[in-house]
């Protein structure tokens, strides 16, 4: 019983030939081998000797004799007799009866003498048209019938006696053209003239079966002749066939050795064609090879290793050694390239994949891991030693390499008018002038983003062996993933990590390896200059370098301790960096003493001050915004800076210190100013920085001490009312007090933390605002000092000027000149106070006027003895002073004046009189220097009128 499905063939190519045609047949079940195939019928005759089994869907064979269209019919084994969607169509070419042949043919199908009688035509599917035109495109032909009356005697047949040209042009040519019918004819001039030298030229080109033939026939007829003599014509006719065979074996011999020899180089020909590939595939690697092709190199050679490995045939072990030979180099190849860095990490992954498949010994994978991680070793210490020798070069050459920082640079560029010439100079002087520990970071921090991803994400694929390939080579335990290498490559790369952190440590913060061996700590370098030369400027640089290197780093996942070592070395970078801007702040508001022109800008608000308040202000928040922006704010992953309580502690006490740096500078201004010799004035002083020579020089010398006094106090009161609040505020919008995470979140830790850090702003608030009043009270005390003290002194001289005597005081007049003068020299200090600050005008008014209260309400406490009319004068003069400061007048002074009114005589009602007419006298006279001490609405009136 069959075993498999039947055979079916659905297609045939060509469709149609002679028999002998080559026939490709596709189908289905066409045998599972050779030895399957049990029949071949085409068009019915039986093809099997012919068949040449490729596949179970192909078979190529030859059409036996038959004729007309049939089907193609495969009979196996397994599947029986088949059957067929398509047919082949078979057909006889005859050989013309003027054609030459060197070959006996069969004569009986040449001329048909049934079609003889019938006048048919002959068919013939090599007949060719005498005239060599095609008669493509003829559809309407002339019938027999009309042909015959035509041409009785006639036929159209070319094989016959009584052909007719005429029927055979109207038959087949009726519609050709003249031009064409005469190109026909020059047709059949030609290929008669080739007739006429053919027969010669085919008698030359089988000229020797010619002769064999010849002599055969010879042969015969003269063995015939001898036998017939004898009478022996039964024997001799016999004798005469084996004769023949024998000659016809001699005549041959040559023939079917050329034969053999012929299949003989087929077969060979057909073995080099057919293992074309091994005998090609050394060239083809070497092709390859030179044009990168490595896949297609390594799957060429699996293919040949699967096939020829272990082969016998001499001439393909021959060949496949050669194959191996170079398939050897072409692995050290590889090996090598490998090992070069640096190399893309796609390229490594497959080098390896192509090191496994061609069967490398030992590991590649992890080969090229451990070399990876020593050539980053060396590449790290590469760019640290060669940052240390240029910067001991550079110190060698005298060249400190330290200039001003790009944000120092940008602040002066915005606060010089000439900004534009110097532009082009200062950006030349900040690229040569950049510390070499600043570009070591640059670097160092671009060669770990260029290598670790790489070389982390190489050791990911290798263990989870998506860089093996499943093959039967690679299924060996040899190519199997070691995890017992997984902890060892954790550690290559927490030591990669461990040395980068070291290696900046060492650069910037060289106190935290203090708790490292000596010999170890040396080998992280050695810097010639200290951390301490850096401009604090470009600290906020490496922070930046650090900060992204560390986030970018973040996302690998990194095993072990390598996350911990490098969130550690961003913070203590960033709290370094703070620090040192909070210290080099500090140290900047403490100079500014140097920058004081004396130019005073009047605000109605808040009084005049000079440029020094804003100065303080703006170097306080430039300082809170980059360290903000750089330092402070928290980026996805990184630890609160201040949650930890040193820090936070440390970070509130500079901020303290910042924000009480300006007083020193506001008391020194004050009571100890700066001193240059001015070009201007020879013998004046005024104040100019020696480091900022593009600053304007004023147009005065230092001013007097009570005009100092006056400034400062103004200056130091909106640093106190309006700057210290603000920079408060803003300390605290920047989180250097309060976290609005603390704010949000209701757990105690962080109430704790909020409450810890609202305590210390409390109270560094409080400790600059006690430093400024503080100084306030000083400032406030010296300049009240040192305008009342020339008043009060004079007051008692002038009082007794002249040799006045209470006792012998004459019949008073008006209000003595003392009082004027009096007046006059508070109306001075009021309108100083006023044109710089208009808020301590009443401040101050109030402490000298309480002065000259005191001391008049002395000098009428000691009167002894008064005369008549003295109690008038002394009311009159106290009460002259009363009315025009009354606006002044504090409870203490009222006091005063009441305690020295009391301490008079009642005077009798013609002296108050009298008094009356004096003080109205008074205020007639001095209206215009009183209307100062009026309240705003007075002046305002008084205006108007």
């Amino acid at each position: 019983m069959p075993r498999g499905g039947a055979p079916l063939v659905t297609g045939v190519s060509p469709k149609e030939g002679p028999p002998g045609t080559r026939i490709t047949i596709r189908g289905e079940n066409l045998g599972k081998d050779p030895k399957d195939l049990n029949g071949l019928l085409i068009c019915g005759v039986d093809c099997l000797l012919t068949a040449e089994w490729k596949s179970s869907s192909k078979i190529i064979a030859r059409s036996g004799p038959g004729k007309g269209k049939g089907d193609v019919t495969v009979i196996t084994k397994s599947g029986g007799v088949g059957s067929c969607t398509v047919g082949f169509k078979g057909y006889h070419v005859q050989i013309g009866p003027l054609q030459e042949s060197a070959i006996w043919i069969d004569e009986s199908q040449t001329v048909n003498v049934r079609r003889l009688h019938t006048q048919l035509p002959m068919f013939s599917k090599d007949d060719d048209d005498p005239l060599g035109i095609s008669d493509e495109g003829i559809h309407a032909k002339y019938k027999e019938e009309e042909l015959l009356e035509l041409f009785p005697e006639g036929s159209g047949n070319l094989s016959l006696e009584n052909f007719s040209a005429a029927w055979y042009l109207l038959e087949n040519h009726h519609s050709t053209s003249f031009d064409d019918l005469r190109a026909g004819l020059a047709f059949m001039k030609r290929r008669a003239s080739h007739r006429s030298e053919g027969p010669i030229t085919f008698v030359k080109s089988n000229l020797s079966s010619t002769l064999d033939c010849l002599e055969s026939l010879d042969a015969m007829y003269q063995q015939f002749c001898i036998d017939d003599l004898k009478g022996d014509a039964v024997n001799s006719y016999a004798v005469l066939l084996m004769q023949a065979k024998s000659c016809a074996d001699g005549l041959f011999q040559e023939v079917l050795g050329r034969k053999d020899k012929a299949d003989s180089t087929r077969n060979a020909l057909s073995v080099l064609q057919r293992f074309k590939f091994l005998f090609y595939l050394p060239l083809n690697i070497d092709r390859n090879i030179k044009r990168g092709d490595y896949s297609l190199v390594i799957n060429d050679y699996v293919r040949a290793r699967s096939l020829f490995a272990n082969t016998q045939v001499q001439v393909f072990k021959k060949v496949y050694n050669d194959v191996e030979g170079r398939i050897n180099a072409f692995r050290t190849m590889l090996q090598t390239k490998l090992l070069e860095l640096p190399t893309p990490l796609e390229e490594q992954k497959k080098l390896i994949r192509y090191l496994i498949s061609l069967g490398c010994e030992g590991d590649p994978a992890w080969q090229c891991l451990v070399n990876q991680q020593k050539w980053l070793v060396g590449l790290l210490t590469k760019c640290k030693d060669s940052h240390i020798q240029e910067e001991a070069n550079s110190l060698a050459e005298g060249d400190t390499n330290i200039v001003k920082s790009p944000v120092a640079l940008a602040q002066g560029r915005g606060r010089d008018t000439n900004a534009s010439t110097k532009t082009s100079s200062e950006q030349a002087g900040w690229k040569s002038g950049t510390p070499q520990k600043i570009v070591f970071v640059e670097e160092l921090t671009n060669l770990m983003l260029d290598n670790i991803p790489d070389f982390w994400k190489l050791g990911q694929a290798y263990f989870s062996g998506s860089l093996f390939i499943n093959t039967k080579e690679t299924s060996d335990k040899h190519y199997k993933v070691d995890t017992s290498k997984h902890s060892q490559f954790k550690q290559m790369v927490t030591d990669l990590i461990s040395l980068f952190s070291n290696l900046v440590r060492a650069a910037f913060l060289p106190e935290s390896l203090e708790n490292i061996a000596k010999e170890t700590r040396d080998s992280f370098g050695k810097w010639p200059c200290p951390c301490s030369d850096i401009p604090g400027g470009w600290l906020p640089s490496s922070v930046r370098y650090i900060r992204f290197c560390v986030n970018s780093l973040s996302f690998l996942d990194l095993p072990g301790d390598s996350p911990l070592i490098l969130q550690d070395l961003a913070l203590d970078i960033r709290t370094n960096c703070m620090f040192t801007l909070l210290k080099q702040a500090i140290a900047d508001v403490k100079q500014l003493h140097l920058k004081e022109t004396w130019t005073v800008d009047t605000d109605d608000e808040s009084g005049g001050t000079t440029q020094l308040p804003a100065l303080f202000e703006n170097i306080v928040n430039e300082a809170i915004q980059h360290l903000h922006e750089v330092v402070v704010q928290n980026k996805a992953g990184e630890p609160e800076i201040f949650a930890q309580r040193t820090i936070q502690k440390d970070a509130t006490a500079l901020c303290t210190q910042l924000l009480q740096a300006f007083s020193p500078c506001l008391h020194k201004l004050a009571f100890d100013p700066p001193e240059v010799t001015s070009k201007k004035n020879k013998g004046g002083k005024r104040v100019i920085s020696p480091e900022d020579s593009s600053a304007p020089p004023p147009d005065e010398g230092v001013p007097p001490f009570d005009k100092r006094l006056i400034i400062i106090l103004s200056n130091c009161n909106h640093t106190m009312v309006r700057v210290i609040p603000r920079l408060v505020e803003n300390l605290n919008k920047h989180g250097y007090v309060e976290m609005e995470k603390a704010l949000r979140n209701d757990n105690e830790e962080n109430s704790n933390i909020s409450r810890i850090r609202k305590a210390d702003l409390k109270e560094g608030y409080k400790v600059a605002k006690d430093t400024y009043e503080d100084l306030d009270d000083s400032l406030f005390e010296a300049y009240v000092e040192e305008k009342s003290n020339p008043i009060v002194g004079a007051i008692e001289q002038n009082v007794y000027k002249g040799g006045f005597q209470w006792k012998t005081c004459k019949k008073p007049t008006g209000v003595r000149n003392y009082i004027k003068d009096m007046i006059m020299k508070i109306i001075e200090v009021h309108a100083e106070v006023f044109a710089v600050s208009p808020v301590f005008v009443t401040r101050v008014t109030q402490k000298v006027i309480e002065a000259v209260s005191e001391e008049l309400t002395r000098l009428i406490q000691c009167v002894t003895e008064h005369g008549p009319y003295s109690p008038i004068q002394a009311r009159l003069e106290l009460l002259a002073l009363q009315e025009t400061v009354n606006m002044y007048l504090t409870p203490h002074a009222s006091s005063c004046y009441k305690d020295a009114l009391d301490d008079l005589p009642v005077l009798k009602p013609e002296h108050k009189k009298l008094q009356e007419e004096l003080l109205n006298k008074f205020k007639s006279q001095m209206k215009f220097q009183l209307m100062c001490f009026y309240g705003d609405n007075i002046l305002r009136s008084s205006s108007e009128a």
